[in-house]
């Protein structure tokens, strides 16, 4: 069983983070099943420790699952838009799988592009291999803000993850953009002309 799931679509700042993930077999009689949902449900603690117990598998001889990631840049979403990165991402990540899945199940309402694939609408909600795919790139996708935090002082991308909060508008309102701000989305936009 194969899915795919991508965060950061909506953020004002940072990359969209993909990853996909093959299931095997025998992960299914693994209690590590029963943690795969949605990982918007799941508190950051426990997304952390799924996501590590996720690698971990991966990692068993022989392995449980297989998964890649593969994120597009900011400057890269400006140039093709946030969908067109959001697919590229996903399908990048597929490509990345060893071994290729014959077919992938992917979250939302579009089916990769150059990939056989099928679109489940909350497809991380009801599809474990989606689920999977969702956690893992969340919690990579959250390090990689947190890591930008050290990087952007100011902006608090640790603590609201490049989305458009209040004190992220605030920040943005009195530094400007930052070269990780997605200067395509209006309110970046709008910053980025008074800078």
């Amino acid at each position: 069983m194969a899915g795919c799931d991508e965060v950061g679509r909506g953020p004002l700042a940072g990359p969209v983070v993909a990853a996909a993930v093959v299931l095997t077999r025998t992960f299914y009689d693994t209690p590590l099943i029963h943690r795969l949902i949605d990982s918007k449900k799941l508190s950051e603690r426990k997304r952390t420790a799924v996501a590590h117990a996720l690698h971990q598998a991966a990692h068993t001889d022989p392995p449980l699952l297989h998964y890649a990631m593969h994120h597009i840049s900011a400057p890269h979403i400006d140039r093709i838009n946030i969908l067109n990165a959001s697919l590229l991402a996903m399908e990048r990540a597929v490509k990345a799988l060893h071994p290729a899945p014959p077919l992938i199940f992917v979250d939302g309402k579009h089916t990769l592009p150059h990939t056989p694939s099928l679109a489940l609408t909350r497809g991380d909600a009801c599809h474990v291999a989606i689920a999977a795919a969702s956690i893992i790139a969340k919690v990579a996708r959250d390090a990689w803000m947190a890591h930008l935090d050290a990087c952007y002082p100011g902006y608090g991308f640790a603590k609201h993850k490049g989305y458009g909060t209040q004190a992220h508008l605030e920040a943005l309102k009195h530094l400007g953009a930052c070269p990780e701000h997605r200067r395509s989305f209006a309110p970046v936009s709008l910053y980025t002309q008074q800078a």
